[in-house]
């Protein structure tokens, strides 16, 4: 719990802020500027994924199993295997964009040649992104969420300020110049980060010196090309996953606004749409199971820890519990964001329009939230190749459906929203009957009934509540915040009277927790012990 909210609130003050970065680059550099940027960097995204994705879990894995071993040497050694293997690879895929700039402009792949500058500028970064990787997985395996949490934020507020200053200070010198100048923040973000990261990681040597001395080898010491083999094993299909975003990305870039010609649309209407799901559906989805995200990330060091002990019921219970907190994120938001979808497009977007594909989207948040945490569990367990398997079967029904639906009147860009679901989905159903045949979990439906009842409740109290705000105030903003804080708080209270949520849940919500039992027990709800 304490490890999931740490990277919570870093996620969601990393897109703030980054949010507010893109209103000042944009104003810099136009929308021309933002184009050489943009097509600079899934450049960059690619040889990140190849160089570095998938590493940190697969650090994060073999670490929690030698220190629930209690093999510090291992684990330490695992570091320093990875870390060397990861600055060759650094060193290798910077060097590969920055004299492989040139060849992709000559050959037309970057279309705008004046993106060369930019694809150079964002070379540097990918070296000390792979690196940080490497410390930041090897934390992760300690279960230390903070250094994490702490190297995103500084990352970002360095990235932001780069971008911003230098966008500015090479703006004379042409556009191409401004939007390289940008380009470096990536690589100022990733120093500052990686600086973060060192500090931590010399924080913990110092303390497992004062604790344990000098560490010695166990007499077993296992070979580094068994270490190294065993990195690539499990980090090669979550590097795979992460090549496969972008790539349903662009075929949602093929298929879509065609199909939605087909439909009837306009060129225009269609382009207008598209923007409408993946510009503002996909990130307020995506917004809504942070927390489960950050639950995943927290939960597969300790799935490895218990699977490394061989402690089976540790095992279960600690998906449970992860399953358990997913639902009553998850439900509650796909609630608020179904009843109000309109109203939460118009106050963040000022685009109400945006609301059917919003209301459509909002039913996938409890299956991606499933799907998270299901990843989470199987890639602790080792088994990192399964969830990016059934991604890919999900993705070829994502493809199917986006051809089908999206190219009906009646649905239009819904068809296309439907089909992201079933996407979600799919997959999330296929993990879960893997969870069920390597952990034996199955959803517990008497405690999921518990939060249905409180979600319909607050529901109830969101429709009504907006309504009479609306009415009273005729203000959208104040109706909309107003509606969830109310739903909130009656979501809240159903929870605690059907013993959804006991004392001991919220003590372990970190720096609030205590507050609220203390203020829960002095009204009389929890007994004072």
């Amino acid at each position: 719990m304490k490890g999931t909210f740490i990277l919570a609130i870093a996620g969601i003050v990393v897109k703030v802020i980054g949010s507010l970065n893109w209103i000042f680059v944009s104003r810099v550099l136009g929308g021309e500027g933002i184009g050489l940027y943009q097509m600079a960097f899934p450049i960059y995204l690619l040889a990140l994924s190849v160089s570095s994705a998938g590493i940190p879990v697969a650090i994060s894995i073999i670490t929690a199993e030698k220190l629930a071993l209690n093999d510090l040497f291992g684990a330490r050694r695992v570091f320093r295997i990875s870390l060397t293997l990861l600055t060759i690879t650094g060193v290798l895929f910077s060097l590969l964009t920055y004299f492989g700039a040139g060849i992709l402009v000559e050959y037309k792949f970057i279309r705008d040649p004046r993106a060369y500058y930019s694809v150079a500028a964002l070379a540097p970064a990918i070296f000390f992104v792979t690196i940080l990787s490497s410390y930041r997985g090897y934390l992760q395996g300690w279960q230390r969420m903070t250094p994490t949490a702490v190297s995103q934020i500084i990352e970002q507020i360095f990235r932001v300020i780069t971008m911003i200053v230098f966008a500015n200070l090479l703006l004379p010198k042409g556009l191409e110049f401004a939007a390289a100048g940008a380009s470096l923040g990536a690589f100022a973000g990733a120093v500052a980060g990686l600086a973060v990261l060192i500090y931590y990681y010399w924080r913990l040597e110092a303390d497992l010196k004062q604790q344990y001395g000098s560490l010695t080898p166990p007499a077993n010491l296992e070979a580094s090309s068994v270490i190294i083999k065993r990195i690539f094993k499990l980090a090669l299909p979550v590097s795979a996953s992460s090549i496969m975003l972008p790539i349903v990305s662009n075929l949602d870039l093929l298929i879509v606004p065609a199909r939605l010609e087909v439909a009837g649309y306009t060129v225009e209407q269609a382009t207008e749409l598209f923007g409408y799901l993946t510009g503002m559906a996909v990130p307020l989805i995506n917004l809504a199971t942070i927390l489960t995200a950050s639950l995943a990330t927290s939960l597969v060091p300790a799935i490895s820890e218990a699977q490394a002990l061989g402690d089976r019921l540790k095992v279960f219970q600690r998906t449970a519990s992860a399953m358990r907190i997913a639902n009553l994120i998850t439900f509650p938001a796909f609630v608020l964001i179904f009843l109000l979808d309109a109203p939460i497009s118009q106050l963040i977007y000022n685009a109400p329009n945006a609301g059917p594909a919003i209301g459509v989207m909002s039913t996938s948040i409890v299956l991606l939230g499933i799907h998270q945490v299901t990843t989470g569990v199987l890639q602790g367990l080792g088994h990192t190749t399964i969830p990016v398997i059934n991604m890919g079967i999900a993705a070829i029904v994502k493809v199917i459906l986006n051809w089908v639906l999206t190219a009906m009147p009646q649905l239009g860009i819904k068809g296309s929203a439907w089909a992201t679901v079933a996407d979600i989905g799919v997959a999330a159903i296929m993990n879960m009957v893997y969870v069920n045949r390597f952990v034996g979990y199955n959803i517990d439906l008497k405690e999921v009934l518990k939060t249905v009842v409180a979600t319909v409740m607050m529901g109830i109290v969101v429709y009504y509540s907006y309504a009479e705000i609306l009415l009273i105030l005729n203000s959208n903003t104040l109706a909309t915040i107003g509606a969830i804080a109310a739903g909130g708080i009656a979501y809240g209270v159903v929870l605690i009277i059907t013993g959804s949520v006991h004392e001991r849940d919220l003590s372990r919500i970190p720096l609030i927790g205590s507050l609220l039992c203390r203020l829960l027990r002095r009204v009389g709800v929890f007994k004072v012990s």
